[in-house]
């Protein structure tokens, strides 16, 4: 059995860039693209298949060091997470990609079936073959997968820190006061990020004064109350007032309904307002 699993390792290695062309040819025969996409696709299909063939020789090397399994797993686990994170950023979907994984298990087993009829293996020695193979493959499905899930992940995660580090935005009016337009819902997350980036941006700004604008929050509740006044309560300590504008006549009626005491803070109708109130 380790002779014929040497013998089958070799001629895979051997193969491995004649399966990975026509691995290729197979999987592109059935993809519609526009002439733009073509020209795109054969740019790159030099690249593809180096990775291809790249891929197939790992279960060549697989083969012929098939008592060092571990080894072969973490190869196989750091092309699978190269690859699936390669592909995301070439804006791949999902299940395109894994659409790959049919065509590979097509014509690795294609290339050992010829090799297995021409050593005469018997049938027990072939599914053991089986058993060795088809769980690297299965393998490297799941690797794959879970590559490319959290490559997405972390661009999400990414994307939602900079939309809102972008939706607390302190603006400098004039010397000293500056303004925080808030826009939108006010969950926990924000809450904290809304106390981090108004005390940094209002320290490097040397505000003294910084105007707090709700007229773009739809919802003001405790909790939302609670948060605003802890950011208020924060700013004080670092030496800047704050003055609230924009309170909209169906949230002035929720905070009163709630009895929210809004003692000891500056409330002005409106930005010019509260800027006249500053420079007057």
């Amino acid at each position: 059995m380790s002779k014929q699993m040497c013998l089958l390792g070799e001629k895979i290695l051997r193969e491995k860039d004649m399966i990975a062309k026509n691995l290729h040819k197979d999987r592109m025969s059935g993809v519609e693209m526009t002439e733009m996409e073509r020209m795109q696709a054969d740019k790159m299909e030099a690249q593809i298949i180096q990775i291809r063939a790249e891929f197939i020789g790992l279960f060549g090397e697989a083969l012929l060091n098939h008592d060092n399994k571990d080894k072969t797993m973490e190869k196989i686990e750091k092309w699978c997470k190269e690859t699936g994170g390669n592909l995301f950023k070439l804006g791949i979907p999902l299940d395109e990609a894994l659409k790959d994984a049919g065509y590979y298990r097509k014509h690795i087993w294609k290339s050992l079936e010829e090799a297995m009829m021409e050593l005469e293996m018997p049938a027990a020695e072939v599914f053991k073959v089986i058993y060795f193979i088809d769980p690297l493959l299965d393998h490297s499905i799941h690797c794959f997968s879970m590559s490319y899930v959290k490559y997405h992940q972390v661009t999400l995660e990414n994307a939602k820190q900079a939309f809102l580090e972008l939706s607390v935005p302190v603006v400098p009016l004039s010397k000293g006061v500056g303004i925080l337009p808030l826009i939108g819902n006010i969950d926990t997350e924000r809450a904290q990020l809304l106390m981090e980036e108004t005390l940094k941006q209002s320290a490097n700004l040397k505000l003294s004064h910084l105007i707090l604008d709700i007229s773009g929050v739809m919802i003001v509740d405790t909790m939302v109350a609670d948060q605003l006044f802890k950011v208020i309560e924060a700013l004080s300590l670092i030496g800047v007032k704050t003055i609230i504008t924009g309170i909209r006549p169906e949230v002035a009626q929720t905070i009163v309904t709630l009895g929210i005491k809004l003692n000891g803070i500056q409330v002005k109708a409106n930005v010019y307002q509260a800027f006249e109130e500053l420079h007057g």
